[in-house]
């Protein structure tokens, strides 16, 4: 009964981030322009380390992965947005709503531990360098990174299940640019207990723990680089952990003020904004960051142009 029940809404309709028609074009042309630097950043990044032998290191074998996981997250949720903008009926499937629910949760957990992998591999090179080779050797970062991958998508899969056991009453209407658990929640005419429990715990417990795993890794980092003698090594650490930093601070700060509070009216209206920057902006921003900050990836990407000038 309750799953006949739920497939009674065939589709939903998304508010997105205004309902001022002047502003659709603009937004557009806003949104298109981020997702071509996001997807040009990223990709352009993924050849880098895979054309140059110097970044076949850890760090950019995770930033390569960081790299990806921003691809998908941007691509999830962009493409369906943008026709939106320049759609009279701005709607989207109840499947393919379950399936942007099934991809973004994972993919947010996914990227919680892959940037607590990087910042326990900021530690072992600047606390154990001795150490590192053996520590960070290729399958062990293979077998770092399916963990959070498997994890996360198991996770993603139990939480859409809870959603597709529950029923929606009307009206169909979802007050985001794509299809979030907190404005679905309000859709929702079954007890959502147990829902906005496991949410709320799932969420809490993975941006805690691995969070923690950064403040830890970070400690260490610091009380390292204040035991070191040589002014250049403690300048070389702090350029090596700046980027990283960055891109944490961006992702775990909207992401927090995102799902700490309850899913009211007001509170999903601005989760609306803050959605922007961990969706669009943090993804754009990470191949900047890492490609402004990192020599490495400034010296391939000019050894890449002067290669192809000269096959030119």
């Amino acid at each position: 009964m309750i799953r006949r029940n739920s497939t009674l809404v065939t589709e939903f309709v998304l508010l997105g981030l205004t309902d001022r028609p002047e502003l659709q074009p603009i937004l557009f042309t806003l949104f298109l322009a981020i997702y071509l630097i996001t997807v040009g950043g990223n990709l352009g990044m993924l050849v880098l380390i895979r054309v140059d032998s110097r970044l076949h290191t850890p760090m950019y074998f995770f930033l390569a992965s960081l790299s990806c996981l921003d691809l998908c997250y941007s691509t999830n949720v962009t493409p369906k947005m943008l026709v939106n903008f320049l759609s009279e009926k701005k709607t989207i499937s109840y499947v393919a709503c379950l399936v942007q629910c099934y991809f973004f949760i994972p993919m947010v957990i996914t990227e919680y531990y892959m940037l607590a992998v990087m910042a326990y591999d900021r530690y072992m090179a600047i606390c154990n360098p001795l150490l590192y080779s053996s520590k960070m050797s290729k399958g062990v970062c293979i077998r770092v990174i399916a963990g959070p991958y498997v994890y996360g998508f198991l996770s993603g899969l139990l939480e859409t299940m809870w959603t597709y056991r529950l029923m929606f009453c009307g009206p169909s209407i979802i007050n985001h640019f794509y299809c979030a658990d907190p404005p679905l929640i309000r859709l929702f005419c079954s007890d959502t207990f147990i829902k906005e429990t496991s949410m709320f715990v799932v969420a809490g417990f993975n941006l805690s723990n691995s969070l923690l795993i950064i403040l830890i890794s970070y400690i260490f980092i610091l009380f390292a680089i204040l035991r070191m003698h040589s002014a250049e090594g403690r300048h070389k650490a702090f350029s090596n952990c700046g980027s990283h930093l960055l891109s944490v601070t961006v992702f775990y700060g909207t992401l927090f003020c995102m799902y700490v509070r309850p899913p009211t009216d007001k509170s999903v209206e601005q989760s609306k904004i803050i959605a922007v920057f961990y969706t669009f902006v943090s993804p754009m921003l990470n191949p900047i960051i890492y490609s402004l900050r990192k020599k490495d990836v400034k010296q391939a990407f000019q050894k890449l142009i002067r290669k192809n000038v000269h096959l030119k």
